[in-house]
């Protein structure tokens, strides 16, 4: 621990007794917890972010959507928005939030609805569109008014939730005793190749911490699209040298998949969702420039992308070979199955909706 985070530790503890207190009167029925008649699924975690909550959820609706009529109920963190906003493919992310609109533009039939209250969100939602078979909740693990049937916990490879701390000395958002609030643990951005080594190393040390199903899943990346209009996708190819710039919360992996298409990656790193401006671009396109390199590319990340999508910030980089990053789940085996099966089991037990009011 550094000697910055040491000093932030007694801030770490009074903000960890806050919390604890909260959760007990939860879990005391103190304050109320809704639950619903239809499947709920959350998909959280214990840190401030970069565990993969989005490409998860979309693992989720790529699993159902076939068979089942979903929503997405979603905050929209660093939007402008305020109250209710259900989300469009013409939307931006200043309205619903870069997630959400990610979630939205790559799956039109499904409703993507944002709200700070995610109990006033889904009372919405039965409201209005009685047709909703599922809702799947994005970020909601804290927001315990809401009661899901099914909570999936994300903790991530390089960075798990039992080798933090609290905010501010760290960056878990409730006690490391909290996992046992989930019903399925899942262990993020691991390595494309996960020997069974590094698996039974994890289990050892998150089995004493969590009693129930803990499983491995990997980021996969599909090819580059452009981000100006009217060009091709780009399959992954050897280059030179890749400029990365991106604003997650956690780029790690990725860096980690570039390096090995490149002989020189150069990363500019943004806070989470950050809102890009002309200046930002201007001294990314600068940098670019002045690169003797002679097979070079800029790249970004598809959730960046969603908040590049403006004329006016486009318009600086245009004539440059732009492109981003699309990224989905997948799961080592047998874990996949295990996954699936749990997700259909808690699907099926819940009766056909008849029209709900």
């Amino acid at each position: 621990m550094s000697w910055f985070r040491f000093i932030l530790y007694p801030l770490s503890l009074l903000y960890g007794l806050v919390v604890w207190i909260r959760n007990k009167l939860f879990d005391w029925v103190l304050l109320p917890s809704v639950s619903y008649s239809l499947p709920v699924i959350g998909v959280g975690n214990l840190s401030t972010g970069g565990t993969g909550k989005t490409p998860h959820v979309e693992y989720l609706v790529r699993l159902l959507g076939t068979r089942y009529r979903l929503a997405v109920l979603s905050r929209g963190y660093k939007r402008r928005s305020r109250g209710l906003y259900v989300v469009t493919e013409e939307s931006t992310a200043s309205q619903a939030g870069d997630e959400p609109l990610q979630v939205k533009r790559k799956f039109p039939k499904v409703l993507v609805v944002v709200h700070e209250s995610r109990k006033k969100g889904m009372a919405w939602i039965m409201k209005n569109h009685p047709e909703v078979q599922v809702v799947l909740l994005d970020d909601a693990f804290q927001h315990r008014h809401v009661r899901p049937g099914l909570n999936l916990l994300l903790t991530e490879y390089y960075h798990p939730f039992f080798r933090n701390v609290l905010l501010p000395s760290g960056t878990l958002r409730e006690p490391k005793s909290s996992v046992k609030r989930a019903d399925a643990l899942i262990v993020t951005k691991t390595p494309e190749v996960f020997s069974p080594l590094d698996r039974r190393f994890l289990l050892e040390s998150l089995v004493p911490r969590y009693k129930g199903p803990i499983l491995f899943s990997t980021l996969t990346y599909s090819r580059w699209h452009p981000v100006q209009p009217g060009k091709p996708p780009l399959q992954e190819s050897s280059l030179k040298t890749i400029f990365l710039f991106t604003g997650i919360a956690n780029a790690a992996a990725l860096e980690e998949h570039l390096k090995t298409l490149c002989q020189e990656l150069l990363v500019d790193r943004f806070p989470d969702h950050h809102p890009f401006s002309r200046s930002d671009l201007k001294a990314i396109r600068k940098k670019y420039e002045e690169s003797i390199s002679q097979s070079k590319i800029l790249l970004t990340t598809e959730k960046d992308y969603m908040r590049l999508r403006q004329e006016s910030l486009l318009e600086v980089l245009s004539g440059l070979p732009v492109y981003y990053v699309p990224v989905e789940v997948s799961f080592h085996d047998p874990d996949r199955e295990v996954f699936d099966t749990l997700v259909g089991a808690f699907v099926s037990g819940f009766p056909e909706p008849s029209g709900r009011p």
